[in-house]
Parts: structure tokens; C-alpha cells; sequence
């Protein structure tokens, strides 16, 4: 380890790649600002995802696919650090959020396990989302208190009620789409997979979801976290994200339709 790095607090990141090239370089130099290394599980990238991870500093490794939650787990075993930061390929940490998850660890250290760590959107034209559709995500935390869920469909801790979670002010951008048929592939992709692995609904439950649903997720986002102050593309992506989860649906009502909860 070199002096530069061991200044850096004992943290881990790590991502799951495939086909990551666009930002992966930018991803990781962001990341190694405040992590001591960045551990890169690829699943089969025919990009040049691997040698840019590369070049910018990331330890990679050919990980055959396993699930989503799964994949996560198998990144958490080749982490060395007890602190761990989950990244996706497409999500730059700003250097105001790297300043702060360093602070966190002055002194007698961070004082929870996990903390969540807001995000905003970079669309592909015009400026970032700042100050609509807020999300947060619990992606820095310590594993030697909680770890990913061994699952092939869900991706995301399982917080104990009883656990607190403090909240950092500075984002992550995402850079979640280059445009809008992107965004739908990305869509499709996801929600098609979640809807094969997750718990099935009931299937009257289904039905109501798949007749009504759509404007309803649609206005949820549209309305609710603020879309319609980013014109057209706060529409576009608002209708795409609403027909993903919408899609799951359908997909969860052929499951039923082939039997499967019968």
C-alpha cells in the first residue's frame, strides 16, 4: 500500500461491472479520492470496462454472474477493508460527499454502522437534478455488522428497525442514462429479473396493479419528487421508470399464468 493510500480511511469500495466503459474510469478515480482501493467484480464485459477500470487504479476480477445481492457478496469477500462503499458504474462520488465520509472517520470514528448517502441525477442533457426526485441509499457501511443479502434478486441491506442510519448532506451523481432508450433497455433488464427472483403477489393483487398502476407510479415520480420542473426529459424518464415497475408486474402475472402460484 502506498503512503498516499493508507492516508485514506479503511474503506473498500467495490462495483459490479459489465459493459461499463463509459464512466468506469471516472467512477473509480472518484471513488479511490476517499477509498484505500476499489474492487471491481466483471461479469463478462466485451468493452474496454477492464482495462480502464484498470488504468485508473481498481483491482478487477472475472466474476461469473450470480444475482444480483449475490454479486454484491462476492465483491464484499474480496474487499480488505472492514468499511465498505457500494458503487455502481455509473455513479461518480461528488468531492464534497468524499471530503464527508472521510471526516466520518477523524477522530474516534464514524459513530453508526451504515449511512445513507443521497443521489442525484445526471441526465444526459442539461444540468444535474439537484433539487427534485431525492433518493437515498444505505451504500457506506461496515461489514463486520451487516453484509449484502444473499439473494439473486434483492441488492440492497436489510436495515434492522432497532439500527440508526444518519444521512450525509453531499451526493453521489448518477449518471443513470445516456438517453432515453437506454434508460428502457436498463428498465426492462432489471425489472425483468426482479420479477423471476421476487416473492410472487397475489394474483388479484396483480391484476389491479396491472390496470391502474401505471399512471399512478407514473405521477408518483412525475408529481411526488418534483419531475415536472425538469421538462421533457423529467417526463420521459418519469413515464420510462413507471413502465419498469409496471413491467415487473406483468412479468410477476405470467409467472402466475404459467402456473407457478398455482
Amino acid at each position: 500500500m502506498t503512503d498516499h493510500a493508507a492516508a485514506r480511511p479503511p474503506l473498500s469500495c467495490y462495483i459490479r461491472t459489465k459493459n461499463e466503459a463509459r464512466l468506469i474510469g471516472e467512477v473509480v478515480e472518484a471513488a479511490l479520492t476517499v477509498a484505500r482501493e476499489v474492487v471491481i467484480v466483471d461479469s463478462g464485459s466485451t468493452d474496454d470496462t477492464v482495462a480502464r477500470a484498470q488504468a485508473a487504479g481498481a483491482q478487477v476480477y472475472d466474476v461469473a454472474w450470480r444475482g444480483t445481492g449475490r454479486q454484491k457478496r462476492a465483491a464484499e469477500d474480496l474487499c480488505h477493508y472492514p468499511w465498505r462503499l457500494d458503487l455502481d458504474g455509473d455513479e461518480v462520488l461528488s468531492p464534497d460527499l468524499a471530503k464527508e465520509i472521510a471526516a466520518l472517520f477523524e477522530g474516534e470514528g464514524p459513530s453508526a454502522a451504515v449511512y445513507a448517502l443521497p443521489m442525484v441525477i445526471a441526465p444526459p442533457i442539461g444540468p444535474i437534478w439537484w433539487r427534485v426526485d431525492p433518493d437515498q441509499r444505505n451504500k457506506l457501511y461496515d461489514a463486520r455488522v451487516i453484509r449484502m443479502p444473499d439473494s439473486a434478486a434483492w441488492d440492497q441491506l436489510d436495515i434492522p428497525k432497532t439500527m440508526k442510519v444518519p444521512k450525509l448532506r453531499h451526493p453521489i451523481i448518477h449518471h443513470a442514462f445516456t438517453d432515453i432508450g437506454f434508460l428502457l433497455r436498463k428498465q426492462e433488464r432489471n425489472m425483468t429479473q426482479r420479477a423471476k427472483s421476487a416473492p410472487l403477489k397475489p394474483l388479484w393483487q396483480l391484476r389491479i396493479r396491472i390496470v391502474l398502476g401505471l399512471p399512478v407510479y407514473f405521477l408518483k415520480r412525475y408529481v411526488l419528487k418534483g419531475l415536472f420542473l425538469k421538462g421533457i426529459y423529467g417526463f420521459a424518464f418519469s413515464l420510462t421508470i413507471a413502465y419498469g415497475r409496471w413491467l415487473k408486474d406483468i412479468k410477476m402475472y405470467e409467472r402466475h399464468r404459467l402456473g407457478e402460484g398455482r
